[in-house]
Formats: structure tokens, C-alpha cells, sequence
């Protein structure tokens, strides 16, 4: 290898090590933030590492609020879960209908649904808020879990349907002579060609709904149904103005966990899923 080509990879490494360290660092400053003990809790994590060792009061103390965090956290699980599976299931039968069927005013209704894309989700807050206390679904996870699943249609139908059409069509031809068809066809054949669009799809509704705010806080009102940003907005509240920063540190520490697990787990699977049908 040339000098020029070894001093060109010596700087590629060094950019890339600092790149990861500028990311890291926050995540590192919480993480540690999280394990002081109660004597130095009390202020702002300045500096975060604990002086007196790491020490587990803080999550002791975030178990107090409420309800405790394990109930909140099993809200989220909840709500994240039903979100990722009911949109998986909507946007799988969508872009299979918009990738293989004709129908009258298809480009049109496709293009309607990429649309609302556009539309700020907080212009829509009261409508929303009244078609659900017409349902009767107000301040309830099933009505909180539907608001997700529409939020997140539009692009979970989009990249379905490109990855449909990533898949040759020559596979469910032959398929089909073999005597495949309907719903077999989609579950057996095509489907399983059709995993890492899938998973990107799932992954993404899972995340959006594990760390959205906004709505929950809008349409939940009992506090056993809150999930936990909700929570972790009543603790950065405080009491009598008052901020447990170790508390608060502690409760980013556990949301982050499932999603740091989740991603890491399934990375392979989104990375082929964003890229299908790109070049198509």
C-alpha cells in the first residue's frame, strides 16, 4: 500500500473514531448520570460519573412516582407492540393490493395516502381528539394505539409497496402454476421475500410509538394509563419546583434500553429493508 493510501485510511478511521465518539459521549454522560447516588442526585450531572460510586438510588427512586416505572414501561410495551403489529399487518395487505392489483384510480388513491404525509400531525389534535370521545376510545391504549397506527400508515404502505415490487414477478407466476394463490401465496411465497421491508416497517412503528409524547399526553388523562415520556414528564416536574436529576437520568436510561436492543437485534434486516427497491 502507497503512503498517500495508508495516510488516506489513517484519516478515514481517525474521522470515523471521532464521528462515533461526538455520538457516544451524550449517551456515556447519561448512562453514568443515571448511577450517582442520592447526595449528588440532587443537582444538575456535573460531572456525571459518581464520586462515590455507582449506585442504584436513583432507579429506586424513579420506582416511587406514580404508579412505578415497571407499570408505566409495561404501558409503553403495550401500546408499541399492538402499534408495530397492527401496521406490520395493514401495510403488508396494502402494498401487496398497491403492487400487484389494478383497480380503478389506483395512482391517485396511493398518492391521496402519501399526501397526509404533509399534513402536521398537531393541526389535527382536536379532530382526533373528538372522533375519540365519540368512539368512546378517550383516554384509553386501544384509542392511543389507533392515532399511532394512522400516523404511521402512510410511509409503512410506501415502503410495502416498494418492497413488493422489489420481488420479480416471475416468482409468483411460478407460484401460482404450482396451485399458490390468495392469501397462501402472500403468506408462503412472498412474504418471507418480503422480511426485511417487514422488519424496517415494524421497527420503525415500534420506535415511534415507544418515544411519542405529544399524543399520549393529549389523550390520556388517568395517570395509570400514561406511557413512560408521559412519566418521565411528570418527574422532570419535580416537586415544589424541585428536579431529581438522577431520577430523571435513570428513567431516560431504561427507555433507551428496549430500543438500543431492538435496533442492534434487527439492524441487518433494516438496513436491506430501507434499500429495498430503491433502485427499481
Amino acid at each position: 500500500m502507497r503512503p498517500a493510501d495508508r495516510l488516506h485510511r489513517a484519516l478515514f478511521h481517525l474521522a470515523g473514531i471521532l464521528v462515533a465518539v461526538l455520538f457516544l459521549a451524550p449517551i456515556a454522560f447519561l448512562v453514568l448520570a443515571a448511577f450517582r447516588p442520592a447526595a449528588e442526585a440532587v443537582n444538575p450531572p456535573l460531572p456525571p460519573w459518581p464520586k462515590a460510586g455507582p449506585s442504584l438510588d436513583s432507579f429506586a427512586r424513579l420506582d416511587g412516582f406514580g404508579e412505578g416505572i415497571w407499570h408505566y414501561a409495561g404501558n409503553s410495551l403495550i401500546v408499541a407492540l399492538a402499534t408495530a403489529a397492527l401496521t406490520i399487518l395493514v401495510s403488508v395487505l396494502a402494498g401487496y393490493g398497491f403492487s400487484r392489483y389494478r383497480f380503478p384510480l389506483k395512482s391517485l388513491v396511493f398518492v391521496m395516502i402519501l399526501a397526509t404525509i404533509m399534513v402536521p400531525f398537531q393541526s389535527i389534535l382536536t379532530p382526533l381528539f373528538l372522533v375519540l370521545a365519540k368512539l368512546g376510545l378517550q383516554n384509553t391504549l386501544v384509542g392511543l394505539v389507533l392515532i399511532y397506527v394512522t400516523l404511521q400508515l402512510p410511509f409503512s404502505v410506501f415502503m410495502m409497496r416498494n418492497a413488493f415490487d422489489a420481488i420479480p414477478k416471475e416468482i409468483e407466476e411460478a407460484a401460482r402454476i404450482d396451485g399458490v394463490r390468495g392469501l397462501k401465496l402472500l403468506l408462503r411465497v412472498l412474504t418471507p421475500l418480503a422480511l426485511p421491508g417487514i422488519v424496517s416497517v415494524g421497527l420503525f412503528a415500534f420506535l415511534n410509538a415507544w418515544n411519542e409524547f405529544l399524543a399520549a399526553l393529549v389523550f390520556l388523562t388517568d395517570e395509570r394509563n400514561y406511557t413512560l415520556p408521559v412519566m418521565m414528564m411528570v418527574v422532570r416536574q419535580g416537586r415544589f419546583g424541585s428536579i431529581d436529576w438522577g431520577a430523571l437520568q435513570a428513567g431516560v436510561t431504561l427507555m433507551m434500553v428496549p430500543c438500543l436492543l431492538l435496533f442492534l437485534s434487527l439492524q441487518r434486516f433494516y438496513i436491506r429493508g430501507l434499500t429495498a427497491g430503491a433502485v427499481k
